[in-house]
């Protein structure tokens, strides 16, 4: 995709994304989004896009680093609770609850019973979510090995990046397919009907951020909503289910 396309297609959908932020201001809705995936998929880039000319005073991007002992020793969803929507927010996870179930998982960092307990309960707690009117929504950003073996290459190389690289990211290659094995019982057993999984194919870093917002506003209904420039590539972001694999839509 061209830049200027490119340009011109992401500011005809952020002024997409302030009409929705003036709905949910009006009509006091809570909006939680979480941004799942691959390390170097592109959340943060996603992110940056989607919130970028929005009113401050009512979105926010949530990014926890490690839990701290008292964490450790809580309800694990506890943490995040203080983190969630109040009326007329727009809250973005930056990974979220979802740890427990990718990194926490591969690198050992919870119990065989602390992730059992984290399946039995988040679907419990994401229908609470959606029951009390959140709308809610998972995207899973995922990319070739190939691809993320270039971005993490980029990373060492480039100043601007180098923050973003930790020792759980230069374990991702080796871990690989520890990853996909991970993400695969992930979204078995919590693609849930009231909170499905979004998957979307971030090889493409330009063409993953237009569909993500794409797609996400044209499942909303606000006010002045331009339908046409709203049409996703389904090719790019897809609800899961066991035919995305055989699509090719999911990494292997």
């Amino acid at each position: 995709m061209k830049k200027s396309k490119y340009k011109k297609e992401l500011y005809l959908l952020q002024v997409e994304l302030v009409k929705f932020q003036k709905e949910v201001i009006d009509k006091n809705l809570q909006v939680c989004i979480l941004f799942e995936g691959r390390d170097t998929a592109g959340k943060d880039g996603a992110i940056k896009r989607f919130l970028e000319h929005l009113s401050p005073r009512e979105i926010r991007t949530v990014a926890l680093g490690k839990p701290s002992e008292k964490d450790k020793m809580s309800w694990y969803f506890q943490r995040y609770i203080p983190h969630l929507p109040s009326y007329q927010e727009i809250i973005l996870f930056n990974r979220s609850w979802y740890n427990r179930a990718g990194v926490e998982k591969v690198m050992g960092f919870c119990t065989k019973k602390e992730l059992s307990s984290f399946f039995e309960e988040v679907g419990n707690f994401e229908q609470m979510l959606t029951h009390s009117g959140m709308i809610f929504f998972k995207y899973y950003l995922d990319i070739t090995k190939e691809e993320q073996k270039k971005r993490l290459d980029e990373r060492k190389v480039d100043l601007l990046k180098q923050w973003k690289l930790s020792p759980i990211d230069g374990k991702a290659q080796k871990l690989w397919y520890d990853y996909s094995k991970a993400r695969d019982d992930m979204f078995i057993r919590t693609s849930f009907s009231f909170a499905p999984w979004y998957i979307v194919n971030a090889n493409n870093k330009k063409e993953a951020r237009l569909n993500i917002i794409r797609h996400f506003l044209s499942s909303m209904d606000y006010e002045g909503k331009d339908e046409k420039i709203l049409a996703f590539d389904r090719e790019c972001v897809c609800r899961f289910d066991a035919s995305s694999y055989e699509k090719g839509l999911i990494a292997k």
